[in-house]
């Protein structure tokens, strides 16, 4: 049984679509697409989803081959046309990577062990902020600041992955934790393909590696593919976006 299922989905628009598709996109996000004509004020959506948790053991894996144990390594040949464009890296300052480099010397270049060091250090040395507009800084502005929120945190670490030879993509989903004054917003963190066991996953704002508290709606090798509503409006019009997230445990 998988430690994720849909047991429900249900999508409600306040204003009559003209016509309304389900798709996957290219990286096998599922996409609802929506056209409308005449004049509007506003358009509502609800979208609401029950999902089913079950326990989840992270590291449930071998790396094969036993060479992707060690970074740097070469991924299979039949993998690398797939893994491409998530190991196409945006250049990076040298503190940047000298900064990851020695956290792979502390763990004597362990595969497993570097990525989850990384992951905790980052929660350890930047200041998580909450910035809920705006694109994710570049990594090198964000490294500098040495604060970011989680989608800036998340970009550098990708960044800093590719540029080890790591294929490395942006998730975008909900982190569900169970406070007595829960404030639930978009949550950000970063996969990482490790041959044997797939795409793993690791969030710097927490310096964890994910695991069935981390509910994933999409993923893709650029952050501007993320985005849980984008469209386009005709005409002299203006718009605006406000958002409300509830999550709770069903007993």
């Amino acid at each position: 049984m998988p430690f994720l299922e849909v047991k429900s989905y249900n999508l409600q628009l306040s204003v009559t679509p003209s016509g309304i598709s389900e798709q996957l996109d290219a990286e096998g996000n599922v996409v609802h697409f929506c056209w409308f004509d005449g004049m509007h004020d506003s358009i509502i959506i609800k979208s609401e989803a029950i999902l089913d948790i079950a326990p989840f053991l992270a590291f449930n894996f071998l790396v094969h081959p036993t060479s992707c144990n060690l970074i740097p390594f070469q991924y299979p040949e039949q993998q690398r046309p797939m893994l491409s464009l998530y190991m196409e890296a945006t250049p990076i300052s040298n503190a940047l990577f000298e900064y990851g480099q020695r956290i792979l010397k502390s763990v004597q270049s362990n595969t497993i062990s570097f990525l989850l060091q990384l992951t905790k250090q980052i929660h350890i040395d930047f200041s998580l902020e909450i910035r809920e507009v705006g694109i994710p800084f570049h990594a090198n502005d964000t490294f500098q600041g040495k604060t970011g929120s989680c989608r800036d945190l998340s970009w550098m670490q990708i960044q800093l992955l590719r540029n080890l030879g790591l294929a490395a993509r942006f998730v975008s989903g909900y982190y569900y934790i169970e406070i007595e004054f829960p404030h639930y917003e978009l949550h950000a963190w970063v996969e990482v393909f490790i041959p044997g066991a797939g795409w793993i996953g690791f969030d710097p704002s927490n310096g964890i590696a994910t695991a069935n508290m981390h509910i994933p709606v999409c993923s893709s090798v650029h952050y501007e593919n993320t985005m849980p509503v984008s469209g386009s409006i005709r005409g002299d019009a203006h718009a605006t976006l406000s958002t409300n997230l509830h999550m709770e445990m069903m007993y």
